[in-house]
């Protein structure tokens, strides 16, 4: 496939159509106000992003109940109180001629409680971990997720995506070795599937009808099939793998790509996606030969935010080469708590 095909227009079932293939991956970033608030670095960093020409512009994982709060500085949209700042990203992607959409986040067991100032929680009891959530908490939980995707659409963002990757709460409900409830949410695979299902057929319910749902799954050690996706329901699927040309090691997909496993299967009209070390024009053009629609971006969108404009102008475009210093990082637009994040990444930022 040519690395033109990147830019190509890719209509999704609901509302306006990606102008391109290239996404802004969601990012952790520490750079939100203690309270969740949006800070002036969220707003400027959005922008940077919007401006580079990603077609679609994804928030950082934003948390949606105040005990739900995994990273410091991590953006909120649990209270009214966060709207204003979301508006302004909202503004700011939609004036740079984006899609703009917030990713949904609850840490569940991995909350940090000095952050969140509250006792992790999750499907079940973790003896010295976290607490099991009662039946009306997990409705709660649930509901609060609806609620901050209506709050999304009350701040101008053209939809939203339910993080179910990576262990966080969603994940720890599929998962059957976080979930023994005994309740019909948990035990067989639907009803671990529940409450996943529950927090996308709420939003549908609740929010009008051109607004988009995407969902972020892991397709290592907590697959989801595509088979059990309704296809109906959601707009595109956000496979989260490490690297996109990572081998199946289980039978029968052994020496299969991930991505094929899922990419092979019938998906209707959701559009699928991924990334995973994707820093060159052709690594991105390998993502849709493997049978995605899209690519997300996330370290080389970090190293450069100007990647998809610069994609379009060289075809043999290669992202800066890691390690790279913190005045790099600065010149593209990251904060200083932006850049203390990026420290934490082994092998990403060279200090003196």
């Amino acid at each position: 496939m040519p690395v033109a095909d990147l830019f190509r227009p890719l209509p999704l079932k609901r509302g306006l159509a990606l102008k391109n293939r290239i996404l802004l991956a969601p990012l952790t970033n520490w750079q939100s106000h203690d309270d969740g608030t949006v800070s002036e670095a969220d707003v400027h960093w959005i922008s940077r992003c919007a401006a580079g020409g990603f077609s679609m512009v994804m928030t950082c994982a934003a948390n949606v109940q105040a005990g739900g709060k995994a990273f410091p500085g991590q953006m909120g949209i649990y209270s009214d109180a966060h709207l204003p700042g979301l508006t302004r990203i909202a503004d700011t992607i939609r004036q740079n001629g984006g899609v703009s959409s917030v990713q949904l986040h609850h840490g569940g067991i991995r909350v940090d409680p000095a952050l969140s100032q509250s006792t992790p929680v999750g499907p079940s009891d973790i003896p010295g971990v976290a607490r099991g959530l009662s039946l009306k908490e997990v409705e709660a939980t649930r509901d609060d997720f609806i609620a901050a995707a209506l709050r999304a659409e009350q701040a101008g963002f053209d939809g939203v995506e339910v993080h179910a990757a990576f262990g966080w709460i969603i994940m720890q409900f599929l998962s059957p070795t976080f979930n023994h409830r005994t309740d019909h949410y948990g035990g067989c695979l639907e009803n671990r599937s529940r409450f996943l299902f529950e927090i996308i057929d709420g939003i549908r319910a609740a929010c009008r009808s051109d607004f988009q749902i995407g969902l972020r799954i892991s397709i290592e050690r907590y697959g989801v099939s595509l088979t059990d996706i309704r296809e109906e329901t959601i707009d595109y699927l956000d496979l989260a793998v490490w690297d996109y040309r990572k081998a199946a090691s289980e039978a029968p997909f052994t020496g299969q790509s991930l991505l094929s496993v899922f990419t092979d299967l019938p998906r209707s009209s959701v559009r699928v996606g991924t990334s995973g070390h994707v820093m060159t024009a052709q690594q991105a053009v390998e993502v849709l030969d493997a049978g995605c629609d899209f690519v997300m971006i996330g370290k080389a969108a970090i190293l450069d935010p100007d990647m998809p404009r610069h994609v379009e102008m060289d075809h043999a475009y290669r992202a800066p080469a890691l390690p790279v210093r913190s005045d790099w990082l600065r010149g593209s637009g990251l904060s200083e708590r932006f850049i203390d994040y990026m420290r934490t990444w082994e092998g990403f930022v060279l200090d003196a």
